[in-house]
């Protein structure tokens, strides 16, 4: 044995040991430690540099020259070499959710928030633009029904007209709603219907007045009687083809234009049928949108039996469709006012299909009060004084129906005109 290894073998057996049989296994697992330790050791400290570092090492069980040689050079120790380490397919880790710790010093960053996409913003601003041309024509909405200045027609309507207070405020309510805008689906239709003398044919006249006014061109406004225009020996062919011609250039003027004439009828009752064919015919759909961005106001006397028997009727219960006879029952007086124009349409949609589609208003009885007031106001036309006993007398000339103490004119401020002129 050299010095510089330490001696396997071991210390002599004492007398009354077990033979070899304990002795043999005891001694290879001494070597077989010892040989491992020192290997660990070297393989520790003395980390290969030299060419022959991946080779492999000598297995155990060499001879004691050759593994004494192998053990002082600076080689690794490895069961395996490189060929057969590649061969073998590497393990997947499992990757861990770590939690991030961030020191006390150090500035702490939140996590990035995402991004909203392109295509969010772009709705956004489409959202903008939509709502900026909603308001844009909310306000052309405004200017268009102020071209026609309503507020002032109401204004003078309800200083002229006397006694039809609801006609009046459902006439401009109409048109105000349909003024709103330019483009329509179907012309507004207006049937004002009554007995004489109501104010039918002078609601007629000082709507045409202020359309001329506002329009600054007397040709988008169209008067048309049928007593005057279409007479008892014309041929009713031929009057239809001049309405239709008259209708037909008004409308295309005001297109050009872009504004909204207005055309009133007045004797609607004496036409005949073949004229109001082509009334009818304005409103189909089928005809050009020129014919549609138009009002339409028909004056009639037909159904004025009816009014008059509704008005005699509820004047016992102060049902008047007048805010001051309604007796402090809008409610009442607004379903007064209904069911009259109910009873209206059924009535004259029996003589032709045109009132199914018209907005009728109807114009009541005027009462003794009204008349009086008509006979001031020609008066204050004519030159004359309007004193108050000298108008009632002259309205005590004139025949009423006396109902429940009311006294309603039977011809209505028909002959004011006539009776101021004897003066």
């Amino acid at each position: 044995m050299d010095r510089g290894q330490p001696s396997l073998e071991p210390a002599a057996v004492a007398p009354g040991a077990s033979g070899p049989s304990v002795i043999a296994p005891v001694r290879a697992v001494l070597r077989l430690r010892r040989r491992v330790c020192v290997l660990r050791q070297r393989r520790l400290l003395l980390p290969s540099t030299g060419p022959d570092a991946g080779t492999r090492a000598p297995r155990l069980g060499g001879s004691s020259g050759a593994s004494r040689a192998n053990l002082d050079q600076p080689q690794f120790f490895t069961f395996d070499g490189p060929a057969e380490l590649s061969s073998r397919t590497p393990r997947k880790r499992r990757r861990r959710s770590r939690v991030v710790l961030y020191p006390e010093t150090s500035r702490k960053c939140r996590p990035r928030v995402e991004r909203r996409s392109r295509a969010q913003r772009c709705l956004l601003l489409l959202v903008a633009i939509v709502g900026f041309q909603v308001l844009n024509a909310i306000e052309n909405l405004d200017d268009n029904a102020q071209r026609y200045d309503l507020d002032g027609l109401e204004k003078t309507l309800q200083r002229t007209v006397f006694g039809q207070p609801a006609a009046v405020g459902r006439i401009v309510a109409l048109m105000r709603d349909y003024l709103a805008t330019h483009v329509h689906s179907r012309p507004l239709l207006l049937a004002l219907h009554g007995p004489s003398g109501v104010g039918k044919s002078h609601v007629g006249r000082l709507l045409a007045r202020h359309f001329r006014a506002v329009l600054e061109d007397g040709a988008l406004v169209l008067q048309y009687h049928a007593r005057h225009h279409c007479p008892e020996p014309r041929a009713p062919q031929d009057c239809r083809e001049e309405l239709a011609r008259r209708v037909a250039d008004v409308v295309a003027r005001a297109e050009a234009e872009e504004k909204t004439p207005l055309l009133v009828l007045d004797e609607v009752e004496l036409m005949p049928p073949a004229l109001l064919d082509e009334l009818h015919s304005f409103l189909q759909p089928q005809r050009s949108h020129h014919f549609h961005n138009a009002i339409y106001v028909l004056l009639s006397g037909a159904g004025g039996a009816e009014i008059t028997r509704f008005v005699l009727q509820n004047a016992s219960r102060a049902l008047s469709l007048r805010p001051e006879g309604a007796g402090g029952a809008p409610a009442a007086a607004a379903q007064a006012e209904e069911d009259l124009r109910t009873s209206l349409r059924v009535l004259l949609a029996r003589e032709h299909p045109l009132w199914q589609a018209a907005a009728i208003v109807p114009f009541l009885l005027l009462d003794k009060r009204d008349v009086v007031s008509c006979f001031r106001d020609e008066m204050a036309g004519e030159g004359f004084f309007p004193e108050q006993a000298r108008a009632e007398r002259l309205a005590t000339q004139l025949s009423y129906y006396r109902v429940a103490g009311r006294e309603f004119a039977v011809t209505g401020c028909k002959q004011v005109v006539a009776k101021v002129n004897l003066l």
